[in-house]
């Protein structure tokens, strides 16, 4: 199946959208219904616009760069709703090894219900 080719005005008109739409929330599924592409369009485009250098190092750059001005309340609010999404995600990846240990060691008695009473005795 040949898919459709989009201008590149329309990319960037529509990568623009997408910027909107992740400020204010929306997931990447979410974006890229929106935008009526695929989510693998949706990074193929992100990626032909990304710079050299890894958005962490400009974030980093940026947040330093910022927080050199004193007084500069963007710079807090911006390093504090990092904190805040960094904690979100730990508490994510904690309850997912939690979740992951449970159903190892179901597994595991299961094995060993196994063996100790096997069906073809």
């Amino acid at each position: 199946m040949v898919g459709k080719r989009h201008a590149s005005e329309e990319i960037s008109a529509k990568l623009a959208q997408a910027d909107e739409l992740a400020a204010r929330g929306k997931t990447q599924r979410e974006i890229s219904k929106a935008l009526g592409v695929s989510v693998m369009t949706y990074h193929r485009w992100k990626n032909m616009l990304k710079p050299s250098r890894s958005s962490a190092d400009s974030v980093r750059e940026e947040i330093q760069g910022r927080s050199s001005a004193p007084g500069d309340a963007s710079s807090a609010d911006k390093i504090k709703q990092l904190e805040l999404e960094n904690a979100q995600l730990r508490r994510l990846v904690t309850d997912m090894l939690l979740e992951k240990l449970k159903y190892e060691e179901e597994l595991r008695s299961r094995r060993e219900m196994r063996l100790r009473h096997p069906d073809g005795g």
